[in-house]
């Protein structure tokens, strides 16, 4: 009885998430409900919500595959996304990429990071993107703490940002401010801290 129930539930996993997928390409996420969702997938509104909880649990699982693909260029990849490059190369390599990424995710990405507070610090993918970017600035040598340089830095991607400021700019445009910035918070651009408490006096 167990098993069957495991395969009945991923069964219905597999359902809504073509559902979704399909339902997003004709619609755009934000005009996508549950209910729609789930009318197409052929399963109850309770079997929707216990499986995903919302739909920002919906887009996170919608942005699963993407978000892998992304990991596996990152940890086994060629450089310099991947390892065997230096690590101010493969900062600029991973935020390119993350771009990328976030450019072709964009409004599931802003559900999934805006649906409560602080929604997006707690999501694992973030976490990791975090970490990984605070060890490139510590081998970097980049001369500001580093997990608090790789918030800053990562706040550069936030989806609700360029969601909103987005069109605002020439194409291109928010693509090179951002990797300016990470090349020059890690090529010395940066003013090192205790000369700047001394500018600040």
């Amino acid at each position: 009885m167990t098993t069957r129930e495991r395969a009945d539930a991923a069964r219905n996993r597999r359902r809504i998430l073509t559902a979704a997928r399909l339902l997003v390409e004709r619609h755009g996420a934000d005009a996508v409900t549950m209910d729609d969702v789930a009318t197409t997938a052929g399963v109850g509104k309770g079997t929707l919500f216990r499986r995903f909880g919302d739909k920002a649990g919906l887009a996170r699982a919608l942005l699963a595959e993407s978000e892998r693909t992304l990991y596996v260029r990152v940890t086994t990849g060629e450089a310099p996304l991947g390892p065997g490059a230096p690590a101010t190369e493969r900062l600029v390599a991973f935020f390119d990429a993350y771009l990328a990424f976030l450019t072709a995710n964009l409004d599931l990405m802003r559900i999934a990071e805006t649906a409560k507070p602080g929604a997006r610090f707690r999501a694992e993918p973030y976490r990791y993107w975090h970490h990984h970017v605070a060890r490139l600035l510590v081998e970097a040598r980049v001369p500001a703490d580093p997990r608090a340089l790789s918030h800053a830095l990562m706040a550069a991607v936030a989806a609700d940002l360029h969601r909103a400021v987005g069109r605002e700019s020439a194409p291109g445009a928010m693509r090179n401010a951002i990797l300016h910035l990470v090349g020059k918070s890690t090529s010395g651009g940066m003013i090192p801290a205790p000369r700047l408490q001394a500018l600040r006096a």
